[in-house]
């Protein structure tokens, strides 16, 4: 009645960039939600070391390795979990990366590694969770990974932000798409969150010293401003995620301190 079919099995997700930082803390907050998880990055010891805090907490996991810009790797993710795990749920595309470049100084190769990291990996988890979900006939969830350089610009980040915007518009075009399917499609959109993509030394001293401080410049907020941790956004992606989060789609949620407002 509200997007799942409740069924006997335990729920499924899927989350991509789980072997450290906000994806590591959505995919433990999904296993103490009750969900088994694939997990997936590009580094098989980092993941193992999530997988273990999975199983502690009593739920399935499946480690996969893998790129998600790459086609393959995402329909065979999909597919695996189905295989192993028995169905699937909710999609987490947390997966993505920075380039810090000035658009007078962008190389084209760059450009192009953040377009597939943080965009084509998006759209192919999108794709192909979707296909499975509209196989199952049960609803469910699927969420992209924005930010607050999804609402707004910065310097020396230029294709990050533009795929932060892109995500907005395709979780809104496939939202439409996937409504009369009772599949949700959100975005989570934070601010300056501590993990290690945001640890950048030199930068971090020449900006105001502490840990953050050069992605609090990116995005326009001074180095006393607000920053939280990986947990405020995984509680978020839990709600989301959730059976009563059925009338929340074509969204992207902004978790920043109150930095954007809208």
């Amino acid at each position: 009645m509200n997007g799942f079919a409740y069924h006997t099995t335990s729920r499924v997700a899927i989350v991509t960039g789980a072997s450290k930082g906000i994806g590591h803390d959505i995919a433990l907050r999904l296993a103490d939600d009750g969900l088994d998880v694939t997990i997936n990055s590009r580094n098989l010891a980092e993941l193992e070391v999530v997988a273990q805090e999975i199983r502690a907490k009593g739920r399935r996991v499946l480690p996969y390795v893998g790129d998600v810009s790459d086609e393959e790797v995402v329909k065979g993710m999909v597919e695996k979990t189905v295989e192993v795990l028995g169905r699937l749920d909710v999609m987490v595309a947390n997966a993505g990366t920075a380039v810090v470049s000035r658009v007078v100084d962008m190389e084209l190769k760059d450009w192009n590694y953040c377009m597939n990291s943080n965009l084509a990996s998006v759209m192919l988890c999108y794709k192909y969770a979707a296909r499975q979900m509209i196989k199952q006939g049960e609803g469910g969830r699927i969420l992209g990974a924005s930010s607050i350089l999804g609402k707004k610009g910065g310097p020396e980040v230029s294709a990050y932000v533009a795929t932060k915007f892109a995500i907005r518009g395709l979780t809104q075009c496939l939202a439409i798409e996937l409504a009369p399917h009772k599949i949700t499609v959100n975005t989570y959109a934070p601010g300056v969150i501590l993990t290690q993509m945001t640890n950048v030394d030199a930068l971090d001293k020449a900006y105001g010293g502490t840990h953050g401080a050069f992605t609090k410049h990116i995005c326009g907020i001074p180095p006393e401003g607000p920053h939280s941790s990986g947990d405020t956004v995984a509680s978020l992606v839990s709600y989301l995620a959730k059976p009563e989060a059925y009338f929340i789609t074509g969204q992207s949620i902004v978790m920043d301190g109150g930095v954007v407002m809208s």
